[in-house]
């Protein structure tokens, strides 16, 4: 305790650090991930092969990626820029097939009802396919917000601050302390960005809250919801 009390200054930026690579690549995940997955979900032949070619960039271990990134894209190994890129890799490596599923989820008769008012393949994808996607999409993010936040802290191996860096340095220095306070505030960060993904779920996805058994109102609120934007 007495050494974070000494050094709450360096901890306090090491958590502002860390958030500002990990929350750009998580908005990011979801906003590259969201079109790949509707190309995925509209051709199912190739979007097969897409979904496995995206879902072996998870396989590539975090250390050879801070080396593959920046020969491929000219980043250097210890920017930020690099630590972003490969967050986002990761993250699209989670998200795409979980949006994929979400469009899956859509129920046919939902999507035949948008047709049969008339909706345009626009007006059908933003009032009802991605309202109606949008539980499935959300708890994929979830998972990729937990991850993307344990996955900043790799990046103190290659000399990237982070709050990996409390445990890198601790374990050189033997401050047992430190270690605990790198691994207690890393989880803490993902458990406060994980609430925050379930309140904007409940404040932007209304229609989530209803019950089970109601799924044609659902879909109703939904499409009323989201039409009003379109329009």
């Amino acid at each position: 305790m007495t050494w974070i009390f000494n050094n709450l200054d360096l901890i306090l930026e090491l958590v502002g650090v860390h958030l500002l690579f990990a929350i750009p690549a998580i908005v990011l995940s979801l906003v590259i991930s969201i079109p790949l997955g509707w190309a995925a979900y509209r051709w199912k032949i190739g979007g097969a092969a897409l979904l496995t070619l995206i879902g072996l960039l998870y396989t590539i271990p975090s250390l050879p990626m801070f080396i593959l990134v920046p020969a491929l894209v000219g980043t250097d190994i210890r920017s930020g820029s690099t630590m972003v890129i490969v967050l986002t890799l990761y993250g699209i490596a989670l998200m795409v097939r979980s949006v994929t599923n979400g469009f899956d989820s859509v129920p046919p008769a939902a999507l035949k009802a948008a047709e049969g008012i008339g909706y345009s393949p626009r007006q059908k994808f933003w009032a009802v396919q991605l309202p109606l996607a949008a539980p499935v999409i959300l708890a994929g993010l979830r998972v990729v917000v937990v991850s993307t936040v344990s996955l900043v802290t790799v990046g103190a191996v290659v000399g990237i601050q982070s709050l990996g860096y409390l445990f890198t340095d601790g374990f050189q220095r033997g401050i047992i302390g430190e270690v605990l306070c790198g691994i207690v505030l890393t989880v803490v960060l993902a458990l406060l960005l994980d609430a925050a993904c379930v309140l904007a779920g409940k404040l932007l996805l209304p229609w989530t809250n209803t019950p089970a058994g109601a799924p044609t109102e659902t879909a109703a609120k939904a499409a009323t919801t989201a039409k009003a934007d379109v329009q």
